[in-house]
């Protein structure tokens, strides 16, 4: 039977609830190292700092009950719940440090869950662990989990600030696409234009040089013909000039008056 359900029920669900928690950051730890794409590994560590934040208000829940059967309990039983609460909240700081560990190597560097390099840190669990009583341990390993929901408010908050420029910049390109789209279209209907233009243009021409031949030919038949005409009016006699069909003057005829016949 578990020693903490002889104490408090209360006390024995919540730390089966730590406990399956711990469990879960375990074995949550394990399959992110497996992961290789950044943005996976983002999304593991946002649900694993949410177990984290579940985990810490359920030591304070703990830390609450233990203070409320604490006039009830004789001294050993008061120490042997002191110690259990310092082992989950130093458990809970490995994860934590763990946590920070693998938001480092994914390059968010600017968020520093402790306020403190990762030495002060170190430092300050040796003098926790030999020099603090156990109620100071609790409290200085609350004002810890605090600081951290702090600090994971702000990486949450760079995360969804990242996603929205993110979107905004996906916008912007879209559009800018799409107006490329347009002005190429516009230009290929332009270039279209042009060479019907300039098929048309030297249809045009063609047309026009044929029309300028065919006139130039006429005047020429119009120029003889009357060049004809004026040399044969000037000199009637002379058999040296074929006559113009149609123009030749009517052939002399004479009518007898008489026919021997």
């Amino acid at each position: 039977m578990d020693p903490l359900s002889a104490i408090s029920e209360e006390l024995a669900e919540i730390d089966g609830q730590i406990t399956d928690i711990f469990r879960a950051l375990s074995n949550g730890f394990q399959k992110l190292e497996k992961i290789k794409d950044s943005n996976r590994q983002s999304r593991q560590l946002e649900e694993l700092t949410d177990k984290m934040r579940d985990c810490k208000r359920l030591i304070k829940e703990f830390d609450r009950e233990v203070k409320n059967i604490e006039r009830v309990n004789d001294p050993d039983t008061s120490r042997m719940l002191n110690e259990k609460k310092q082992t989950m909240i130093k458990e809970l700081n490995s994860y934590v440090a763990l946590k920070k560990q693998y938001a480092s190597n994914l390059e968010n560097k600017k968020i520093d869950l402790f306020d403190g390099p990762a030495e002060e840190y170190g430092e300050q669990n040796v003098l926790l662990a030999s020099s603090m009583t156990n109620q100071q341990l609790i409290d200085n390993g609350n004002q810890m989990m605090d600081e951290t929901d702090q600090a994971i408010e702000r990486s949450k908050k760079v995360v969804h600030e990242t996603i929205n420029v993110g979107t905004e910049t996906a916008a912007a390109l879209k559009a800018q696409t799409e107006q490329m789209s347009r002005i190429v279209n516009e230009l290929d209907s332009i270039h279209f234009s042009i060479k019907k233009a300039t098929k048309l243009v030297k249809e045009i021409g063609r047309q026009v040089a044929t029309d300028r031949c065919i006139m130039g030919l006429l005047v020429l038949v119009v120029i003889g013909v009357v060049a004809i005409i004026i040399v044969k009016l000037v000199h009637p006699n002379n058999k040296d000039i074929r006559d113009i069909p149609g123009l030749a003057p009517p052939a002399m005829t004479r009518k007898l008056l008489w026919n021997p016949n």
